[in-house]
């Protein structure tokens, strides 16, 4: 690609846009520029045979053939090469249009719907006849018109790599102005790149002549992932035969990516229009279908709650059976939703079976899917789900920083069902955080970039595979040399989350202040409210006999103060007990525990509150939760099945011996009447994979700082002086 004609194009087309300006605001320029470019590439692609088209369209209009049935005679006419149709039969031309000033507007909408049917079907999601009187009406058309037949986007001067950057430039810089969420964004060619060659490296099969793979991507956008695999594993097999798939909810990036698709001549109905997810009108567009390399940048950080009602009946009625099985995240982030969409639809794999070849895929997250979610929660089990059936293959930490719309850091999920046997039972980490280089000039949030070479030098560090591999990074602008690669058995990122539970101690004292405090108990509050407010008098006799028992009880518990302060809740009950029983009350269950919650009060030094069998009870302030890392030899998959209302007795049953060793060790030591509730063990996956790759750095000496401080100091007070003087 050209870089310097790149950059020309570029500003040049963004110059035409501000000629929009005042019908338009600037956040609006994509309804006019987006369709009038893909116009103009395909005005400039059907330029040299405009005439043949035209003379074949005469002759069959003249032997009264119908439209629908010239399509496939007038695509050939415009090009015998192609499989897909691409024509169009007005006499139009952005040249011709020109010609005629005064008519420009009607000329230009008989042009468009002149086109061949998948070409309109482009504009019409454009909905750019919409703007074509408003354009009109402000004495814009003609002027753009004019500015754009001027630029020539002829797929020999502008490759499909070009408009790709082009597409993504202008669509960043619409964004920009429009301040777009960071979830909705391109993804830079080069991290693209970076993708592509991770989830090809190995894969032998897709580099013989002739093989045939499909390649699909769930959020294909305007078509770059698509795209850039294909150019990918065509310039290393030019014989490859393959078929590109994908979805996009956004009519406008579905537009731009099917036309991009029309003018490679490939097969724009394998580009859907449509909710990946489902959101109620629209749904998979490939419902049942397997695809051999699935790669996705999706929307993350961003709220599924159009989707949810689909995703949760799927999940709660088909379970595993379809897309959502593993589990549901937080509604304020569907990523892990797209990966899971994505495994549904890998091609099973056995080895030695060429009917069972399996599949791969290439993801981009944040940071979200690594460690949200609590044991047992929906986020925890997706990865649990993944790591246990060995899919997750490897992930590779990027730069902060890559992205147009947002600057923080990302990371690509390498997932498949094919493991290499050297890979199997173990995921691979790779630090990629520190391979990039400043861009010369910052396109909004985006100011890093990753290089050719380290592109290679990720995807070797990748095929390596080597535990502890290290390289030469820039930290600070040091040269220090880090460890980039570590490999983990996939027990690892596994933990039990037990509960710990310590026994509730409290006191009692019958003072004023806490006899007072039970006013703020509802139980003891409820005896002097009614809920008789039709009959004003039974509900006033009611209340005040409520009253009247508020004060017997209050007056019972103060003869209780003599009896000073109980160490023992159930002396302390027998005591409460007794006096009741003499005063002719029988207390309610509730009364007598809204008594014991104002007149108590937690106290390490008194005795165990116990249950009516005897059993400790458990004080919720002290209790607490471990995550023991599951211990080394654990077969995967876990003896447990997903679900808070699934029993865990098998679970139990396995770990029982390790987490009893666990407390011993590191819990009853410093609180020996500690114990664990079994029945709420849990199992969770994270991945925490900026600890793995943590340097301790000793902090600098105190008497260096002071130094520094001081001299800094110094420097300030000269030129304080000098300002003064």
């Amino acid at each position: 690609m050209n870089l310097q004609v790149h950059e020309q194009l570029k500003n040049h087309i963004w110059e035409i846009a501000n000629r929009l300006r005042g019908p338009y605001r600037p956040p609006q320029y994509r309804l006019v520029m987006l369709p009038i470019v893909v116009l103009r590439r395909l005005d400039c692609v059907l330029a040299p045979t405009k005439d043949k088209v035209l003379d074949q369209y005469e002759k069959l209009t003249a032997q009264g053939m119908p439209e629908s049935a010239m399509e496939r005679m007038l695509g050939k006419a415009a090009d015998p090469d192609r499989n897909h149709p691409l024509y169009n039969t007005s006499p139009f031309t952005f040249e011709r249009l020109l010609g005629d000033p005064d008519n420009i507007a009607p000329n230009l909408v008989a042009y468009i719907n002149g086109f061949s049917p998948t070409a309109r079907a482009i504009f019409e999601r454009f909905k750019f006849t919409d703007q074509i009187e408003k354009l009109d009406a402000s004495n814009r058309l003609f002027t753009i018109v004019k500015a754009m037949a001027e630029v020539d986007l002829h797929p020999k001067r502008i490759d499909n790599l070009q408009m790709g950057y082009l597409f993504e430039h202008l669509v960043m810089r619409f964004n920009e102005q429009a301040n777009e969420e960071a979830g909705d964004h391109f993804t830079p060619r080069e991290v693209i790149r970076l993708m592509a060659n991770l989830v090809y490296t190995g894969e032998q099969d897709v580099y013989t002549p002739g093989i045939y793979r499909t390649i699909y991507d769930p959020a294909c956008g305007t078509g770059g992932m698509l795209s850039e695999s294909e150019k990918f594993i065509l310039d290393q097999n030019d014989q490859a035969n393959l078929a590109l798939f994908g979805q996009e909810y956004n009519d406008e990036s579905w537009a731009i990516c099917c036309s991009d698709m029309l003018i490679k001549d490939e097969d724009t109905s394998s580009i859907v229009l449509g909710d990946t997810l489902g959101d109620g009108k629209t749904r998979d567009g490939f419902e049942g279908k397997q695809f051999h390399y699935l790669l996705a940048n999706p929307p993350f950080g961003v709220e599924w709650k159009d989707q949810k009602s689909v995703v949760d009946k799927e999940h709660k009625e088909m379970g595993f059976a379809g897309r959502f099985g593993a589990g549901v995240p937080a509604i304020n982030d569907g990523s892990l939703l797209f990966l899971q969409h994505m495994i549904a639809k890998m091609y099973p794999y056995k080895e030695g079976d060429e009917d069972a070849v399996g599949s791969k895929i290439a993801i981009v997250f944040n940071g979200s899917p690594l460690f949200s979610g609590d044991a047992g929660s929906g986020p925890s089990n997706i990865r649990r789900w993944i790591i246990e059936n060995d899919w997750l293959d490897a992930i590779v930490a990027l730069p902060d920083q890559l992205f147009y719309n947002t600057g923080i850091f990302t990371y690509v999920w390498l997932v498949t069902n094919r493991k290499a046997p050297e890979r199997r039972g173990k995921v691979q980490l790779i630090d990629g955080t520190r391979f990039f280089q400043k861009m010369k000039k910052s396109l909004n949030n985006k100011r890093n970039e990753i290089t050719e070479e380290q592109i290679r030098d990720l995807t070797r560090l990748y095929g390596n595979y080597q535990d502890g591999e290290t390289a030469e990074v820039q930290i600070n602008g040091d040269t220090e040399t880090r460890v980039v690669s570590r490999t983990f058995e996939n027990r690892e990122f596994g933990f039990l989350k037990v509960m710990v539970e310590r026994p509730l101690r409290m006191n009692f004292e019958a003072t004023p202040e806490r006899i007072a405090l039970l006013d703020e108990q509802t139980a003891f509050a409820n005896l002097a409210n009614s809920k008789k407010r039709k009959n004003e008098a039974a509900a006033a006799k009611e209340i005040a006999e409520g009253q009247q028992l508020q004060n017997v009880i209050r007056a019972l518990l103060t003869d209780l103060a003599d009896n000073g302060k109980y160490n023992d809740r159930a002396v302390f009950d027998a005591n409460l007990s007794a006096a009741a029983k003499a005063a002719g009350l029988k207390l309610p269950a509730p009364v007598k525990k809204a008594i014991f919650n104002a007149l108590g009060e937690r106290d390490q030094s008194a005795e165990i509150c116990r249950d009516n069998k005897g059993r400790p009870e458990p004080d919720s302030e002290l209790r607490d939760t471990e995550n023991i890392p599951l211990p080394e030899g654990t077969e995967l998959p876990l003896p447990m099945r997903m679900g808070p209302d699934k029993p865990n007795d098998e679970l139990i049953a396995t770990f029982r011996e390790d987490i009893d060793a666990y407390m011993a060790d590191e819990v009853l030591p410093h609180v020996p009447d500690a114990w664990v509730d079994y029945s709420k063990t849990k199992v969770g996956y994270e991945i925490p994979i900026n600890r793995h790759f943590y340097v301790y750095k000793q902090p600098r000496p105190l008497d260096e700082i002071e130094t520094e401080i001081n001299a800094l100091e110094g420097d300030i007070a000269g030129l304080l002086k000098g300002l003064v003087g």
